[in-house]
Parts: structure tokens; C-alpha cells; sequence
């Protein structure tokens, strides 16, 4: 229990230090990009004024409201105590929009999109490469090259693919947005249909993606785990293959469970390739649209939630190995 406590404690040190260098590296860094957005939003807001004067008071009242004519430190502090209170103020591209309203009707569309891509993805590769590694011969033959050649696809490649074979040839399936333009979110199940049917094109080119990667890590463990001496001496000891072969998959679980965990926690950005090729309304698309419109509020909020997601996933995973595999435990906490 104390070497426990010990190893619990170390991660979560860790856990909080790379947290504060990733939160301060949030801040700094989307300020500084070159140029001025509050000068952008003014240029919208004072067309057709003529008067200078008038034109430089509405961007003095901006500069004040955004906190942009504030030295940088006292920006950060302003920063953090909002972030405590769960205010990330208002969005500089789609002002007069608050970040939490552009980011909360964002991201469902990225969960609902990404989630049930990475789980699907992630079992059908590790079956297909669980069997690779038992049944080899011609099924391994063909799996393991189909694979190969899916995983070395990049994101935009394969979602490419996809939009040309079935959404511009065969018409199966439209090529943009989450929903059909002439509708109105809403529970009926006109719109219901519309988002299953825009959904399939972003939904299976992550999935596709991921399949290759997944079966290649899944075969080279269970190889190797079929290789190993306490295989070789169950089976001398008459133990019914399928008892062995489920501590092998078990135990070649571990490092393609540590890849499910990041991939859930990097998911949001992951979601931007196939969200801008498709213009699926998640918060990728809206994560590269803050960018392009220099809002640092808005890309400070969205990788701040990115940061989150995947220390949570490397610290629970850590934490789940160490009760999971006693081994990791017993050597990190010496």
C-alpha cells in the first residue's frame, strides 16, 4: 500500500508540473502571433465612419475590454482568474459571442464524431491483428499488407478518398456540413436522418485510418507474447490453449490500451483534418477558424480543453497500469 501511495503521488506531481507549463505555454504562445485582432474587429465595426477620432475611441473601448492594452503579466492573472471561474470571455472572431457558447456548441459534434471513430477503429484493428498473429498463413498474408497500406494513408488522403469515390461519384453521401443547410436543428427525424447520412464520410475516414496502425501494434505484441517462455511452459504443462492465449492478449492489450487512451485525449485535435475537408461544424473546424481570425481567447480556451484531455488520459493510464501491471508499479516507485 505505501509503494502505492508513493507511485500514486509521483504521478501526480508530475501530472500538475506539466500541467502548469502546458497552461502558462497556452497563454503565452496564441499572443504571440503577429497582428492586432482588435484592429481587425474595429475595421468591421466603423465601416462607412469617416471620423478618425471616433474610429480610434471604439478601438481604445475594445482594446479595454478585451484586456489587450494590459502588459502581459497582468493579461495572465486576469487569465487564470477568469479560467477559475469558467470565464474565457468573449470570442475576438464571432464577438458578440462568448467562448463558452462557441466552444459548447462545437465540441458535441467533435465527441459524437471522434468517440465512437477511435473505439471502432481500435477494436477492429487489434481483432484483425490478434488473428494475424494466431491463425498466420494467407489470413495474416492479407491483413498485414492491407494495413500497412491503410495506416501509411495520411488523415486528408484517405478523407479525400472518400468524398471523391462516394460523395462526388457515386453521390451516396453529401460532401459538407453536419446537417442539411435548408435545416433547423431540431427532434424530428427529417433532421435525424440528415446528420446520420453527413456523418458517414468524416465517420469511417478516421476509422479507416486507425484500423492499420492498431492491427500492426496488436500482431507484433501478440507475437512477441506468443514467443515468451511462460507460453511455451503452459503448454508444456497441458493447459488448454485457449486458457493461454487469453493471458497473451491480455498482456498484449497493455500498450494498444495506453494508445486508446491517447487517442481519446488528443481526439479533439485529431477531429481537424477530417472537420475542414468535410466542414463538419466540430471544434477542430472552429479551433482553425480562431486561428485564422488571430482569437486568442477562443484558441487559448480550445487547447487549454486539448491539454486536459490528454493529461487526464496519460495520468489514468499510468495510474491503471500501475494496479493493472504490479511490475510498473515496483519499479517506478523504487
Amino acid at each position: 500500500m505505501e509503494r502505492y501511495r508513493k507511485y500514486f503521488l509521483n504521478k501526480l506531481s508530475w501530472f500538475l508540473i506539466t500541467f502548469v507549463c502546458a497552461f502558462i505555454l497556452n497563454f503565452i504562445l496564441p499572443r504571440l502571433m503577429p497582428g492586432d485582432p482588435v484592429a481587425a474587429i474595429v475595421s468591421r465595426m466603423a465601416q462607412g465612419m469617416s471620423n478618425a477620432t471616433g474610429v480610434q475611441a471604439i478601438y481604445q473601448q475594445y482594446t479595454e475590454l478585451f484586456g489587450t492594452n494590459k502588459p502581459l503579466l497582468q493579461q495572465f492573472f486576469i487569465y487564470v482568474n477568469n479560467v477559475l471561474h469558467g470565464n474565457f470571455g468573449f470570442s475576438l472572431s464571432q464577438y458578440t459571442r462568448t467562448v463558452a457558447d462557441v466552444l459548447g456548441a462545437s465540441i458535441w459534434w467533435t465527441i459524437c464524431l471522434q468517440f465512437p471513430a477511435i473505439i471502432v477503429g481500435w477494436l477492429i484493428g487489434n481483432t484483425l491483428g490478434a488473428l494475424a498473429a494466431y491463425r498466420k498463413g494467407g489470413f495474416d498474408k492479407i491483413i498485414m499488407p492491407i494495413s500497412i497500406f491503410v495506416s501509411n494513408f495520411p488523415a486528408f488522403g484517405m478523407a479525400i478518398i472518400l468524398l471523391v469515390i462516394f460523395g462526388v461519384g457515386l453521390k451516396w453521401f453529401p460532401t459538407s456540413g453536419g446537417y442539411g443547410f435548408d435545416l433547423i436543428p431540431n427532434f424530428s427525424w427529417k433532421f435525424i436522418w440528415s446528420v446520420i447520412v453527413h456523418y458517414q464520410l468524416p465517420f469511417w475516414s478516421i476509422v479507416l485510418i486507425s484500423i492499420g496502425g492498431q492491427a500492426i501494434g496488436m500482431r507484433s505484441m501478440s507475437i512477441y507474447e506468443l514467443n515468451a517462455d511462460y507460453v511455451k511452459y503452459a503448454r508444456f504443462m497441458g493447459i488448454k490453449d485457449r486458457k493461454i492465449i487469453g493471458y497473451v492478449f491480455r498482456n498484449a492489450m497493455l500498450p494498444q490500451i495506453t494508445g486508446l487512451a491517447l487517442s481519446i485525449g488528443t481526439m479533439v485535435g485529431g477531429a481537424l483534418v477530417a472537420e475542414i475537408i468535410f466542414s463538419y461544424p466540430g471544434l477542430g473546424f472552429t479551433l482553425l477558424n480562431g486561428v485564422m481570425g488571430q482569437d486568442y481567447p477562443l484558441i487559448s480556451a480550445s487547447t487549454l480543453i486539448i491539454t486536459v484531455m490528454v493529461l487526464s488520459a496519460n495520468f489514468i493510464i499510468e495510474i491503471l497500469y500501475g494496479i493493472i501491471d504490479p511490475r510498473i508499479k515496483a519499479a517506478q516507485a523504487d
